[in-house]
């Protein structure tokens, strides 16, 4: 990204949070105290350009307002500066906090939702009294025109923001799932790097095939979301003052604090540091969406006057305990985990027999008829994106369930290492077939413990099953040393002959399809090897989707 490019990006985000036309001096401002230090006759200059592009328009001496095209491209448009902006985001949000908690007042970090059902007040409020949240403090607004109901949350970054103002660091780190079992937090399961992610990382899990709130309220064990965040151990007495001072005012979830450079949850912490895990605030939104109703979640999206909010509920009785210090196994990301089955990759190239990767999807056998249908119109519809490569495989349990064995993109890493070319799987992501084709949604291979293509398939995401071709598909980012440039070019275009998916072979410094590699790199965008799955997916057909599964002989699989 150029620095013009990152100075309209800068610009696009002042005017996304205005809610009135603003002019160049207010704009310029503004960007200063971001440490962009742009006049406002540059900024004008700027304003023009985005005006000529459909991005903001003019609204007389007023000044400037964001378009709809604005807002889309600055969410999606330069999706490797968007994996950067969460993790600014939720610093920015702990900066604007400046909660006083003694005299509690002063403005928080809220979480803004809207739900459809009035009956969904009454799940919501049985998750408060049950202490899984961060604070019963909400606002609830209900339009009766259209019977939406707005529900503003406190969101867990709240306490950063007020650690920081007290002048503790607390660095957010994960966001994840947490495994509660008879009313003890365990450890985590899964978790997403805040660093490394253009989706939200809590906002990824909350899915009802991925919770269990309510489970973990009712029988004591289940699946909730949680954060993850380290501060010098130094400031542990004080934090855990503040704590409690924050948890007697009604602003709490902090599930548990650890020793100085001692493990907490299954997550290891430097030494000279503490790690502290707090629920996460969409908890009770999760238990909503469990219920099979429809939710809109924002996370971390604004901040609110503490004076806002009131309690939904006076009685809050968690039946929690504190996690003990017992030693758990520590978590892989989906790329450790990965590496050893990239190993055994021993595809022959030239021969086209011998091990690749394997993704396992399993459905019930009387609907595989179907969705061998619905893959094969799929790839008709559109052989450049979706592999026709599939191996129908039994279920090592139930008979009644089959199993739809497909090529994992990252068996192309295996075959190029195999072959003396260094590959790294860098990132997963969500491509809009626009022309060019852009990534709209990207999660790093080492920033994630769940394959994110599961991610996107669960929040249903994709849109792959048109009539008239494939939308949004599931592809992922390669990074290979440009000196193999030659030898890499060789290979690819031999797989793609063969069937596996190669949508795009970058040059050095190219942006491909919207993502970025390192320098003396170039990028490769290969197809994922859930597409054919999330067809079936799409049409309403039952799956338990394994992502990078298994080792399968290419030479034993069929193809559509």
């Amino acid at each position: 990204m150029t620095e013009s490019e990152h100075r309209m990006i800068e610009i696009l985000r002042v005017l996304t949070k205005q809610d009135k036309p603003t002019g160049s001096k207010v704009i310029a401002d503004e960007l200063k105290e971001k440490g962009f230090n742009l006049g406002e006759r540059a900024v004008r200059y700027h304003m023009q350009i985005l005006d000529e592009k459909g991005y903001t328009e003019k609204k007389g001496y007023s000044g400037r307002v964001i378009t709809d095209l604005g807002r889309e491209k600055l969410e999606k448009g330069l999706i490797y500066d968007q994996v950067d902006f969460i993790y600014s985001k939720f610093e920015e949000m702990i900066y604007l906090t400046d909660f006083r908690y003694r005299q509690q007042k002063g403005n928080v970090v809220v979480n803004t939702s809207t739900i459809y059902n009035k009956e969904s007040i009454n799940i919501m409020k049985e998750i408060f009294t049950s202490g899984l949240s961060v604070s019963p403090y909400v606002n609830i607004n209900e339009d009766e025109d259209t019977g939406e109901i707005e529900v503003t949350t406190i969101c867990g970054t709240t306490i950063d923001g007020v650690l920081l103002n007290e002048g503790i660091a607390s660095q957010p780190q994960y966001g994840g799932l947490l495994k509660i079992e008879d009313f003890k937090p365990v450890h985590f399961t899964e978790l997403i790097s805040y660093k490394k992610t253009s989706i939200t990382p809590l906002d990824a899990f909350a899915n009802s095939n991925l919770t269990s709130v309510l489970d973990a309220i009712n029988t004591g064990s289940g699946l909730v979301p949680a954060n993850f965040r380290l501060i010098p151990g130094i400031a542990k007495e004080r934090t855990v003052n503040i704590i409690e001072e924050l948890d007697r005012i009604g602003i709490g979830g902090v599930i548990g604090i650890s020793e100085e450079g001692k493990d907490l949850l299954g997550l290891p912490v430097p030494d000279g540091m503490i790690g502290i895990a707090i629920i996460g605030g969409i908890t009770p939104f999760c238990a909503i969406k469990e219920m099979g109703e429809k939710i809109d979640l924002k996370i971390a999206e604004e901040i609110r006057d503490f004076a806002t909010l009131s309690p939904i509920t006076s009685q809050i009785n968690s039946p929690l305990q504190a996690p003990t210090a017992q030693k758990v196994p520590k978590i892989p990301f989906i790329l450790s985990k990965s590496w050893n089955l990239i190993q055994q990759v021993d595809f022959d190239i030239e021969k086209q027999k011998g091990n690749i990767i394997a993704n396992v999807s399993y459905l019930n056998r009387d609907d595989l008829d179907d969705a061998m249908e619905i893959m094969e119109d799929a790839y008709n519809n559109n052989p450049k994106y979706i592999n026709p490569y599939y191996k129908i495989i039994p279920h090592p349990e139930n008979d009644e369930k089959v199993g739809i064995a497909t090529i994992c993109s990252l068996s192309i890493d295996g075959i190029l290492i195999k072959n003396g070319i260094m590959s790294n799987p860098k990132f997963s992501g969500l491509l809009k077939l626009t022309e060019p084709p852009l990534f709209i949604d990207m999660i790093s291979y080492n920033g994630t413990t769940l394959d994110p293509h599961k991610i996107f398939l669960s929040k249903d995401m994709t849109s792959i099953s048109n009539a008239d071709g494939p939308n949004k598909i599931l592809a992922s980012v390669k990074e290979i040393p440009y000196i193999t440039r030659d030898h890499a070019v060789e290979i690819l275009n031999i797989l793609n002959n063969i069937g596996f998916s190669i949508y795009k072979i970058g040059k050095p410094r190219e942006l491909v399809y919207n993502s970025k590699v390192d320098n003396y790199n170039f990028g490769v965008i290969t197809g994922g090897g859930l597409n054919s799955i999330g067809a079936i997916k799409e049409q309403g057909i039952d799956l338990e989707i394994k992502a990078v599964e298994k080792l399968v002989k290419f030479e034993k699989m069929d193809r559509l």
